[in-house]
């Protein structure tokens, strides 16, 4: 109970930002009472996966969409009607991510000073017409020239949609909800296989059957792009369909336990720089680049892994949808999983086991004898490959207040990862077909290194948070203190790992 002071002002009195006011009240160190009414908050979080969340998960499905529709067109012939000789496919795929690197984290930059409901609808509008521009490719120069655009104008999707998804939700709320945007991956290349298996039916019209594929995922594109740019709101604070105290109670949960500056800010180069100080950050861009060899060797070779079945062209593409589904299901259920236990490395680690063991299984197992087995081993890759990537991003950014280096972050992580997928591409070789043994063991190796870089980081992570309780004599959790007083991350007394 509050005890009143000489002047009539009482001990203890919360102020708005959620922790106690009056330092004589409290120690220094008091967590975190918050203010937030349970159930108003319910209701506010429920807006949100219901006005924001399906179209973000629709946007990635038509960016994965039109980013892994080549493999299926390649199955249909592509190379062909192209005049593709030798390794010119692979060199498709390779110089692809070079732009995608190159543009992602000023893009995204982009996207925090012009707001991301301007910038993210103009990408999707950008990849939506190179997608339609590839029905008209006829040779090799122009299919490479329609992917370099195509690069530079997916680089920004993910990066973007992350740091806009944090705008709107806490840290503990932010795993299952990445999981079901990403899972829209997942989906889509069970889609992508479904479509191209009833497009490749297409018999006797003006166009060859791949160019069918990319007419009808590039113009579903053009037209979301249209949409989203009038839809999505700047910011929680921006939300026409909240009232006031509904988006100042936006406000109060993004300071508590999200961002440190709630809302959208100019860019500061310097201070978001300062990311790159802390050795966590290079960690996790290893981490990366081992989430992006096994991600891109799924993504991108899916069709090609299933072919060694030995199906013919139109089943090798309707058997890639299971496995795809099953990704996502599994993406699901690490996510939640991980919000509800609020942790993080051990199902990012779990993932790296998956596709490690499923690639294993790939490359040692007798086809003859055992096609089910086989083909039960491309379901774990897949799901192996979705979880890492997914839950790392929520991993770092739960761990990285200040808005400016997060986003940078992001950006740089999604880059070095999909910087990694030059080496499938340079590793699923023809001469290797169809069993493709030295890139499914390479693809492993990567897994398996992801897997003790990721425990390791974890521990360590556990390990400082204990070091600093002990230090300052009280035992605080990554909740109990304001994301609004920890803009310096790791340099605050008061920081704790979400680990």
């Amino acid at each position: 109970m509050a005890t009143p002071k000489e002047d009539g002002a009482a001990i203890g009195i919360k102020d708005k930002v959620g922790y106690v006011s009056d330092p004589e009240s409290q120690p220094k160190h008091e967590p975190i009472v918050e203010l937030i009414d349970p159930v108003k908050e319910r209701a506010l979080v429920w807006k949100f996966d219901l006005r924001i969340l399906p179209f973000l998960s629709i946007i990635y499905l038509c960016n994965a969409l039109d980013k892994s529709n080549l493999s299926n067109a390649k199955t249909a012939g592509l190379e062909k009607s192209l005049g593709m000789v030798g390794e010119q496919y692979s060199q498709i795929l390779t110089f692809f991510i070079i732009p995608y690197v190159l543009t992602s984290p000023f893009l995204s930059l982009a996207g925090r000073k012009f707001g991301v409901n301007r910038v993210l609808p103009l990408v999707v509008l950008a990849f939506g017409t190179c997608t339609l521009t590839t029905v008209g490719a006829y040779n090799f120069s122009g299919l490479f020239a329609i992917r370099w655009f195509l690069g530079m104008a997916e680089s920004a999707v993910f990066p973007l949609v992350i740091y806009y998804q944090t705008l709107f939700y806490r840290r503990r709320e932010l795993g299952r909800r990445l999981s079901i945007f990403y899972a829209a991956h997942s989906f889509a290349s069970a889609f992508s296989g479904l479509l191209a298996y009833g497009v490749f039916h297409i018999e006797g019209g003006p166009l060859t059957p791949w160019r069918y594929l990319f007419l009808i995922e590039g113009t579903f594109t053009v037209l979301l792009g249209f949409f989203v740019l009038w839809y999505l709101p700047r910011s929680a604070e921006h939300c026409s369909f909240l009232n006031e105290e509904e988006k100042e109670l936006a406000r109060l949960r993004l300071i508590t336990d999200s961002s440190s500056s709630a809302g959208v800010t100019d860019i500061e180069i310097r201070e978001s720089l300062k990311v790159f100080a802390h050795p966590t950050t290079w960690v996790i861009m290893l981490i990366e680049l081992c989430v992006g060899v096994p991600l891109n060797s799924v993504n991108l070779f899916l069709p090609q892994i299933v072919g060694r079945l030995g199906y013919g062209k139109v089943k090798t593409n309707l058997y890639t949808v299971a496995p795809a589904i099953s990704g996502g299901v599994m993406l699901l259920i690490l996510g939640f999983a991980s919000d509800y236990t609020k942790l993080r490395f051990p199902f990012v680690a779990a993932g790296f086991a998956f596709t490690f063991i499923g690639m294993m299984i790939f490359v040692a197992i007798d086809f003859k004898s055992s096609l089910n087995t086989a083909y039960f081993a491309t379901f774990m890759m897949n799901w192996g490959t979705f979880a890492p990537s997914v839950l790392l991003d929520v991993w770092y950014n739960n761990n990285t207040p200040h808005d400016g280096r997060r986003l940078l972050l992001t950006s740089c992580g999604i880059a070095f990862a999909n910087l990694s997928g030059i080496i499938p591409l340079n590793i699923f070789r023809n001469k290797d077909a169809p069993k493709y043994i030295p890139a499914l063991t390479t693809s492993a190796a990567f897994g398996a290194t992801g897997f003790v870089l990721t425990c390791g980081l974890g521990v360590y992570m556990m390990w400082d948070n204990n070091r600093r309780d002990k230090r300052q004599g009280i035992k605080l959790k990554p909740g109990d203190v304001p994301t609004e007083r920890l803009q310096d991350g790791p340099g605050c007394e008061e920081f704790r790992w979400m680990y």
